[in-house]
C-alpha cells in the first residue's frame, strides 16, 4: 500500500497530547516541509521526483516514536509500517533516516545498540535520493527549520557529545554539499527563514 501524506498527517495529529511532548510531531512536519521544497526544486531542474512521495516519506520517518522513545524508534517505525502493509520503500525510511554514509555508527545519538538486521540493512542498502533528502531535512529541523550548524549544536546540547559526533558532523556537511552540487546553488536559498542563522 502507498500511504498518502494527508493520512499520515492525521495519524501524527491524532498522537498529539499522548506523550510528555509533541516535539517529535512538530519536527516531523517541519522535516516534511523541507523535503517538499527540496523535491520541488529538483522537479524544477528536471529530476524525476515525486513531491507527494517525498513529503509522505518525511512525515513517516519518526513514526516509530508512537510507541518508542528516541532509542529503538527506527525498528519500531519499520515494523509499524510493515504491519500496516505499507510499500517497503516507505517502511525503509524509518531505518535510513538516522544513519548517514551507510554506517549505523554515523548518527547523532552516540553508538546505538547493534542489531544485526538494522546494522546489515544500513550497511548494504543503496540510499535513494528521497532517503538522502529526509536525512538532510532531519538534520535541519527541530521545532523550526535551522541551518545544519544550528541544528547540530542543538542536538549536541540536548543529547551530548559522543565519540562519533565529529564523524557525524563531517558527514552531515558532506551531505549538504551533495545537495548544493545537485541543485547548482546553496540549498539555503530555498529556505529564506534560516538566513538569520547564517
Amino acid at each position: 500500500m502507498i500511504p498518502k501524506s494527508e493520512d499520515i498527517l492525521k495519524i501524527l495529529n491524532g498522537e498529539r497530547g499522548k506523550k510528555s511532548s509533541d516535539r517529535w510531531i512538530v519536527h516531523s512536519i517541519y522535516v516534511a516541509s523541507v523535503v517538499e521544497r527540496l523535491a520541488g526544486a529538483f522537479k524544477e531542474k528536471g529530476y524525476d521526483t515525486d513531491v507527494e512521495k517525498a513529503k509522505t516519506l518525511a512525515l513517516l520517518h519518526d513514526i516509530g516514536k508512537i510507541s518508542a522513545d528516541d532509542h529503538g524508534h527506527e525498528i519500531k517505525g519499520y515494523n509499524y509500517m510493515k504491519e500496516k502493509g505499507y510499500d517497503i520503500e516507505y517502511c525503509n525510511i524509518a531505518l535510513t533516516h538516522s544513519y548517514l554514509n551507510n554506517d549505523y555508527l554515523c548518527t547523532a545519538g552516540g553508538i546505538p545498540k547493534a542489531t544485526s538486521f538494522r546494522t546489515d540493512f544500513v550497511k548494504n542498502h543503496e540510499y535513494t535520493l528521497y532517503e538522502k533528502m529526509v536525512c538532510l531535512a532531519d538534520l535541519m529541523c527541530a521545532d523550526e527549520i535551522y541551518t545544519i550548524d544550528k541544528r547540530l549544536v542543538e542536538m549536541v546540547m540536548r543529547k551530548g557529545a559522543y565519540q562519533t559526533t565529529q564523524y557525524h558532523m563531517k558527514e552531515t556537511y558532506k551531505l549538504k554539499k551533495f545537495f548544493d552540487d545537485l541543485l547548482g546553488y546553496d540549498l539555503y536559498e530555498l529556505f529564506p527563514e534560516v538566513k538569520i542563522n547564517l
